[in-house]
C-alpha cells in the first residue's frame, strides 16, 4: 500500500506545479480535468502525509526510551497514541483508496413514479419530489424539471428533473428503488392506515457522446405540453417524445419553452437510460459477479418505508431505523445516506478481503 500511496503523492505534487504554470489555463477542459484530479487524490495525499508522520514519531520515541530512560514512561505514552493514529489513518487510507464509481461526480437524472395504492401514492410521490428538492437545496445543488404529470388532488402521476450538483450522483445513487410509506391518507376519511409505494429511479447524468445512439434508431413525437407555462406551451406543440426502437425506451420532456430544448433533454436523459441498461446487462453477464445489496436498488426492491404514526424511517438495505420523520420528509437525509455509504464502504473492503 506504501508503494501505491508514494506514486499518488508523487502525482499530487506534479499536478501542484503544473497548476502554478502561467499557462496552466490556456486549454480550460485540461485545466478543469487536472483540477479535478487533483481535489480527488487530495484527501488522499493528507492523510498518507498523516500517516507517515505518525510512524516517524513512533520510530522517535522508541529510539529515545533507550537513550533517556527517566522519560520512558511518557515515551511509552507518545508512542503508544502515535500507533493509534497510525492504525485509524491506515483504516482511512483503505477507504480512501477503494475504487471509485467514474460517475460519482456526475449530476443526475431522477425520476418518480407513483405505484401501489392509487391516490395516495401519488400523493406520497409528491411527498418525495419535494424531500429531495428540499435536500438538493440543503446542499447548495440546482433542480431543472423535465416532466411532471399531476392529479387533480395534487399528487405526482410521474416526475422527471435533473439534480446538478458536485457529487450529487455519489449520494442520490442509493435512492433507487421501492419506497413504501403506512399513513393515515389525507382522502381518508374514516383514519384507516394505509400501506403504498412510489418507485425512484436515480441514473447518472450522460452526454449523447458518451453513448452510441443511431439517429435512424429514434422516432421523435411533439405535443403540446400540459404542464404549467402559459398561453404559450398551450399553443404550440414544444413538449418532446423519444421512442427508442431498439429498446422501445420512451422519454419526455415539457418543461421547457422550445422544442429543441425539450429534444436536448430528452436525449440526454435517453443516453443516461441506455448506460443504465448497459450496465446492468454487463453486470449479469460476468459470471460470479456479487452485486452490492447497497445502492443498487432496482425498481422492484423494496428499500425502505415511511411509519408516520411510529414516527419512524426504516432502511431495509442496513437495518437501520431513524425517528423524526417529518425533519426526513423536509430533506435532511444525510445521516441516512453517510449510514448507506460508511455501509457500501464496509461491503467492498469485505470483499476486497475475500480476494
Amino acid at each position: 500500500m506504501e508503494e501505491k500511496l508514494t506514486v499518488l503523492e508523487n502525482r499530487y505534487e506534479e499536478l501542484c506545479a503544473k497548476s502554478e504554470q502561467p499557462d496552466f489555463y490556456s486549454d480550460p477542459k485540461l485545466a478543469a480535468k487536472l483540477l479535478r484530479e487533483k481535489r480527488e487524490l487530495e484527501p488522499i495525499v493528507k492523510a498518507f502525509r498523516k500517516w507517515k508522520q505518525a510512524g516517524a514519531t513512533m520510530e522517535e520515541a522508541l529510539s529515545m526510551m533507550g537513550e533517556e530512560p527517566e522519560m520512558k514512561e511518557f515515551l511509552q505514552e507518545e508512542y503508544q497514541t502515535a500507533k493509534a493514529e497510525r492504525e485509524d489513518l491506515e483504516e482511512q487510507l483503505r477507504i480512501l483508496l477503494l475504487p471509485k464509481d467514474p460517475n460519482d461526480g456526475k449530476n443526475v437524472i431522477v425520476e418518480i413514479r407513483g405505484g401501489v395504492g392509487g391516490e395516495e401514492s401519488a400523493l406520497f410521490a409528491h411527498s418525495l419530489f419535494r424531500m429531495y428538492s428540499m435536500y438538493a437545496a440543503s446542499k447548495g445543488w440546482t433542480i431543472e424539471l423535465m416532466n411532471y404529470s399531476e392529479t387533480e388532488l395534487g399528487g405526482v402521476k410521474e416526475a422527471d428533473f435533473v439534480i446538478n450538483g458536485d457529487g450529487a450522483y455519489s449520494r442520490m445513487k442509493f435512492e433507487s428503488g421501492v419506497h413504501r410509506v403506512q399513513r393515515v391518507p389525507e382522502t381518508e376519511s374514516g383514519g384507516r392506515i394505509h400501506t403504498s409505494t412510489a418507485t425512484v429511479a436515480v441514473l447518472p447524468e450522460m452526454e449523447e457522446a458518451e453513448v452510441d445512439i443511431r439517429p435512424e434508431d429514434i422516432e421523435m413525437q411533439v405535443y403540446r405540453s400540459s404542464g404549467a407555462g402559459g398561453q404559450h406551451i398551450n399553443k404550440t406543440s414544444s413538449a418532446v417524445r423519444l421512442i427508442h426502437k431498439p429498446t422501445g425506451i420512451v422519454v419526455n420532456c415539457q418543461e421547457e419553452r422550445s422544442q429543441f430544448q425539450n429534444r436536448e433533454k430528452c436525449m440526454q436523459m435517453l443516453a443516461s437510460k441506455l448506460y443504465q441498461m448497459e450496465q446492468e446487462r454487463i453486470d449479469s453477464e460476468v459470471s460470479g459477479t456479487r452485486k452490492s445489496q447497497i445502492g443498487m436498488g432496482m425498481r422492484n426492491e423494496k428499500i425502505r418505508t415511511y411509519n408516520f404514526p411510529q414516527d419512524r424511517v426504516t432502511d431495509h438495505r442496513i437495518g437501520l431505523s431513524q425517528h423524526n420523520i417529518q425533519g426526513f420528509m423536509d430533506g435532511d437525509l444525510d445521516s441516512m445516506i453517510d449510514a448507506l455509504i460508511n455501509a457500501a464502504q464496509a461491503e467492498k473492503l469485505g470483499k476486497g478481503a475475500e480476494e
